[in-house]
């Protein structure tokens, strides 16, 4: 997941200044990966968050990378970094969503693997889009055909991403009733560039998974843009969004669709 979200910021538009946010409860990467210090980062942003609402806090807790990319790294232990998330849930993650409705900041936030219980699932309330990654394989899918439904009441806009090969992105699509917004391959060159591997001097962008990530965020900004299916199918259903809940809503938009009715999706 993490070099998924720095391919992601690595190919974003130009018009925007990404910054990935390692929210992920079992323990960030970044710090032993590119041999960063563990802080400012996560830690130092909760703490802060608790005493201060500015918009731009985030930037006060950020490191760079050797390409440049602003990063706020996570604590590589679980505890530490799920105490880290809690805190920063519990001072409200209005700090993230206040800095990504900054003019030309994008706040990329790792979350690692979601569950019911993960302390992110606050962060990804409040995301314009959330990507579900998952491989084209049996296991990974049974896990997507058992909790998509799920997960769309946990995002706005939640999108479905295969990675690598597998079955193909149609019959996918076709027996899970999801909409595959994307494919990116597997490459290990391009993930190990991505990565900060020692010895890889090819530019990240040229590989086949920055070239991929590049589409995928192009495509993730441009959904950020369009209202939600939920709300789509609740505006066809005469549903006014701004009168009800979004559970509410969700629930009832749903109920509309699964009566028959040819809702958009």
């Amino acid at each position: 997941m993490t070099t998924s979200a720095l391919g992601l910021a690595a190919g974003w538009p130009s018009a925007g200044q990404p910054v990935v946010v390692e929210c992920d409860p079992a323990g960030g990467d970044l710090v032993a990966r590119f041999r960063l210090e563990t802080a400012p980062g996560l830690m130092s942003l909760a703490a802060a968050a608790r005493h201060s609402t500015e918009t731009g806090l985030i930037w006060q807790h950020t490191q760079r990378l050797p390409g440049g990319l602003p990063v706020i790294v996570g604590p590589t232990g679980a505890i530490q970094a799920g105490a880290s998330l809690a805190q920063l849930v519990q001072s409200g993650t209005r700090v993230l969503r206040r800095a990504a409705d900054r003019a030309g900041t994008v706040v990329i936030a790792d979350c690692g693997r979601l569950a019911p219980d993960s302390p992110a699932l606050e962060v990804v309330r409040e995301a314009d889009v959330t990507l579900l990654l998952a491989r084209a394989r049996d296991d990974a899918l049974a896990h997507v055909a058992t909790q998509w439904h799920t997960a769309e009441r946990w995002s706005q806009r939640p999108c479905f991403v295969l990675v690598g090969d597998g079955y193909p992105t149609d019959e996918i699509a076709r027996e899970l009733d999801v909409e595959v917004m994307a494919r990116i391959p597997d490459d290990s060159k391009g993930a190990a560039a991505l990565g900060g591997q020692p010895g890889r001097r090819a530019a990240p962008a040229r590989s086949p998974l920055g070239q991929a990530m590049a589409r995928l965020a192009a495509l993730t900004e441009s959904r950020a843009f369009t209202p939600p299916a939920w709300v789509q199918r609740a505006q066809a259903a005469g549903l006014d969004p701004r009168r009800q809940s979004v559970d509410t809503l969700k629930r009832q938009a749903d109920d509309w669709r699964q009566a028959g009715s040819e809702a958009p999706r």
